[in-house]
């Protein structure tokens, strides 16, 4: 059994963060390349991801990230928080004779991109299915010198790419709105998103990632915002799903997202994607500002109680990797190292029972 964090880390110091990734999560369990959105402009989710796309430069708007002809200081920020991480990694894993033998990647995934990202006349990417290819394509392109500066910082690791898309649900459902807020965007066709991630996740193995997952987030049943309804809510629960299926469908080794949402529908979902080979990075520990996680042995039988109840054989655990609910930014620095604890426990735990 093993564990690994989702990537986001609280503060600004990317030694910390290194140091912390590198000397908690030895084999067998996951490092990663941490970033810090705390730092600003730059070092958010889709600055960081839109860094690396290959002759798309970006910069802010009031309303967001936005592709421009030639890249400015925005552009040129995100570039340089990303290669301060990489060379940071690479001081502390020599110094602290701590060289991984695995190190995972994470970068926010081709459809979230797009929906982030705004067109020069300001509208979202996603609205257009040329921008949405093109972006792809890109981001594609750009993982190829993305890994070559890693494996030069930590030579002879074998890497890991997680592929963020907090955004599919609401992609595939039509309800992310337009810039003006009167109207939503088409949703995305199905049939479109499995040959995106299908390619994307083909272009990154071409890369040179040994292994590849995709990391889902799921609406928050019952919690009905201020720019939503709850027939969207319904909606993007339900496309959720289909996202979940479509990601099983697409090539990938794993399959990461949180275990406090999913129902019996979903555990069949991933019994089934267990027997057949891919693993589930298991969002187990809740992260919460001022709470400590619940002890281990309660995090535990979160998971065995449906995997009981499917008949899935102890055998089937090593293809779990427990991880955080998300990352760990909103917490504070002795938060996340609780949290990273937990998780380390519950892995653990679970390694036990396997073996009993």
């Amino acid at each position: 059994m093993s564990a690994t964090a989702l990537g986001p880390w609280p503060g600004t110091d990317p030694v910390e963060a290194a140091k912390v990734s590198l000397g908690l999560f030895t084999a067998p369990h996951l490092p990663s390349l941490a970033d810090l959105p705390a730092r600003g402009i730059g070092s958010d989710a889709i600055g960081r991801t839109a860094g690396i796309l290959v002759e798309l430069p970006v910069d802010v708007q009031p309303y967001g990230w936005r592709f421009v002809d030639r890249p400015g200081n925005d552009h040129r920020r995100a570039v340089s928080a990303l290669s301060t991480d990489i060379n940071v990694l690479a001081d502390v894993a020599g110094a602290e004779d701590l060289q991984p033998a695995a190190l995972k990647l994470h970068l926010t995934g081709p459809l979230t991109l797009a929906a982030a990202i705004h067109l020069h006349y300001g509208e979202r990417a996603l609205r257009d299915y040329g921008a949405r290819r093109d972006v792809a394509q890109s981001l594609a392109a750009g993982l190829v010198a993305h890994v070559q500066k890693v494996k030069a910082a930590v030579p002879g690791a074998e890497l890991t790419l997680q592929i963020d898309e907090p955004e599919v649900a609401r992609a595939l459902a039509g309800t992310i709105p337009t810039v003006s807020g009167y109207r939503t965007l088409r949703s995305i066709p199905a049939s479109e998103l499995r040959h995106s991630w299908t390619e994307f996740v083909s272009a990154a193995r071409n890369a040179g990632f040994a292994r590849v997952a995709i990391n889902l987030s799921n609406p928050l049943r019952g919690q009905i915002s201020a720019t939503s309804s709850l027939e969207s809510e319904v909606a993007e629960t339900r496309s959720w799903r289909t996202a979940l299926e479509l990601a099983l469908e697409s090539g990938i080794d794993a399959v990461a997202l949180p275990l406090n949402n999913l129902d019996t529908g979903h555990w069949e979902q991933l019994a089934g994607a267990l027997e057949s080979g891919v693993g589930v990075w298991a969002g187990t520990v809740p992260v919460r500002t001022g709470e400590l996680p619940p002890s281990y042995s309660a995090l535990v039988e979160r998971i065995m109680r449906p995997w009981q109840g499917l008949g899935l054989q102890a055998a089937l655990l090593n293809r779990l990797r427990i991880t955080p609910e998300t990352g760990l930014a909103a917490v504070s620095p002795q938060e996340a190292r609780a949290i990273l604890n937990r998780t380390l426990e519950v892995a653990g735990a679970l390694t036990e029972l396997r073996h009993a």
